[in-house]
């Protein structure tokens, strides 16, 4: 269901971490966290809803650690920053998914095997993460999300108004949206 009164408090903008049509007809926001089981879970689903809508979506994925809940969960956003400095995000945002139960304290990889699995420079990852623009950027879309009234992960926004309900009826929204535009 979508709540229209419930509104995205920072429109979506060229600093955004962004897949699809930027003139898609629908734009879908997540405010997600990478240790949470909800949006590891849900992570496959946006997937399928990107390959269904590909060409009128566009997905934007804005950080929302819940760290007290979720202890690694803002390394994990840090060091997907920091595969952006590399031109790498995405790839480190589905390892991150993709391998949750790896990475996290009972699976005991770490989040080292991300850095490796993705080949990227360890040095320079290490470097990158020390700088204050990667904690400044998961500060931001962290605010930006407590004042959108994200209280919980994944919280999903479609163009502009918060959406909660399930994933059957997330794509029932999104149709409806391209419905009355189409």
């Amino acid at each position: 269901m979508l709540h229209e009164d419930a509104i995205l408090a920072v429109p979506v903008s060229a600093h955004d971490h962004a897949q699809g049509n930027i003139h898609a007809v629908v734009t879908l926001v997540e405010y997600g966290d990478f240790q949470c089981p909800a949006c590891g879970s849900a992570y496959p689903l946006v997937k399928q809803i990107q390959h269904r809508y590909a060409g009128n979506l566009y997905f934007v994925f804005r950080h929302f650690p819940l760290s007290q809940a979720h202890p690694y969960a803002q390394l994990a956003a840090e060091l997907a920053e920091a595969a952006a400095v590399e031109g790498r995000f995405w790839a480190m945002h589905d390892w991150l998914y993709e391998n949750q139960a790896a990475w996290t304290p009972r699976g005991g990889a770490g989040l080292e095997a991300g850095v490796r699995a993705l080949d990227l420079d360890e040095t320079t990852i290490a470097a990158t993460l020390r700088s204050p623009d990667i904690d400044a950027r998961i500060r931001r879309d962290f605010m930006g999300g407590v004042r959108s009234g994200v209280n919980g992960t994944p919280s999903f926004y479609v163009n502009g108004c918060l959406y909660q309900g399930d994933f059957a009826a997330l794509v029932h929204s999104i149709g409806r949206v391209l419905a009355r535009r189409g």
